[in-house]
């Protein structure tokens, strides 16, 4: 989990939407090994992203820097670390923030693919969390097999 926020990394204001990130992740049955905060600076957000992808780290969440201030650089710097896209996450997490405020359409949020890594970018609110994670956490344990290389489908994948 990666939080990206000036604020937050000044402890100006508290973090609420890493933890959010972070329980339900682990709600969905991923273990969470890191999270840390960096403010809205592209060096130091490519730099922790290249760490946890080198790390061998299978998924890397981010939330906040999402929006169109001129200081939401969060899906610049993700792009200058993925090798391939993986634009699914980011477009039904987008269609999904579209059902509950039209303000949805602003996330700039990106996903993709580093070595086998996936890397999804969140907005960094505690309540775009709440609604937009349950629609990519079907996937989560298909993605992180398939990254590591098994091209299998296994039933548990498959809707019911």
């Amino acid at each position: 989990m990666l939080t990206v926020s000036t604020s937050v990394s000044r402890r100006e204001n508290e973090d609420l939407s890493g933890p959010k990130l972070a329980a339900a992740a682990e709600e969905s049955g991923c273990e969470v090994t890191a999270m840390e905060v960096v403010p809205d600076d592209f060096a130091l957000i490519e730099d922790r992203l290249r760490h946890f992808v080198e790390a061998g780290v299978d998924l890397v969440f981010t939330t906040g820097g999402t929006g169109m201030t001129p200081n939401d650089i969060t899906p610049e710097a993700t792009k200058a670390v993925i090798e391939r896209d993986a634009p699914g996450f980011a477009e039904t997490m987008r269609a999904e923030g579209l059902k509950h405020t039209p303000l949805g359409i602003l996330t700039r949020g990106v996903s993709g693919i580093a070595g086998k890594t996936l890397i999804v970018n969140f907005p960094g609110s505690p309540k775009s969390i709440d609604q937009l994670f349950p629609v990519i956490a079907p996937t989560l344990k298909h993605v992180v097999r398939t990254l590591s290389g098994d091209s299998s489908h296994h039933e548990s994948d498959r809707a019911g």
